[in-house]
């Protein structure tokens, strides 16, 4: 019975935390805003520390997103379905094959996709050969989006999991696409350094 009620409540919890940042943060864009109606198909591309706001940046998206097959990956599923967003269960440790082949023909049908490089268990801020292999297959451009804001919490967990604080400022950094190259190292670099940038500009926009 207590599971079945965690199961229930810690999406809701998850789904409120975000849309009361959501109304509460001055959020900011920089970059080519997500549009439903006009952007064409890629890969939204984000650290698993910085899932929790990733819904607003794309407002309007339907989803998917890769999901681990985790409990915690199921919370965040369910948190995310209440927002309007789909989800392909499945990780690079669990359910990873089954997932894979799910999002490459959805991509192929001209989703977008959102995945998470360093999931589900890291190393924290680490693109992960997974996200390669799905550009090359694909043919999608990845865009490596990441939030922050000037006042916030960091959790002690293995991706010091990140929560903006309310009444303060926010900003998304929207990256242009990256195309993967016949070369899968020389992509994973690609990636990578398109995931840096956008990092280190979302975390050094309020140190001025």
């Amino acid at each position: 019975m207590k599971q079945r009620f965690l199961t229930w409540l810690i999406p809701r919890v998850i789904f409120c935390v975000h849309f009361f940042l959501r109304l509460t943060v001055r959020w900011t864009f920089v970059g080519e805003k997500y549009d439903a109606k006009t952007s064409t198909p890629f890969l939204l591309s984000f650290w698993h520390a910085r899932i929790l706001m990733m819904p607003y940046a794309v407002h309007g998206w339907q989803g998917p997103m890769l999901i681990s097959e985790h409990r915690d990956g199921a919370f965040i599923a369910d948190a995310v379905a209440l927002m309007g967003i789909q989800s392909s269960r499945g990780s690079s440790t669990k359910g990873g094959a089954r997932a894979f082949l799910k999002m490459i023909r959805l991509a192929r049908d001209g989703h977008t996709l959102g995945i998470t490089p360093d999931g589900p268990k890291g190393p924290a801020q680490v693109v992960q050969m997974g996200t390669v292999k799905i550009a090359m297959k694909s043919g999608l451009p990845i865009r490596s989006v990441c939030y922050a804001s000037k006042r916030y919490w960091r959790a002690k967990s293995w991706d010091q999991f990140y929560v903006p604080k309310p009444f303060t400022r926010g900003v998304f950094i929207m990256g242009e696409p990256v195309y993967a190259t016949d070369d899968a190292q020389e992509t994973l670099k690609l990636f990578q350094q398109a995931m840096d940038d956008v990092q280190q500009q979302a975390d050094n926009y309020f140190l001025d």
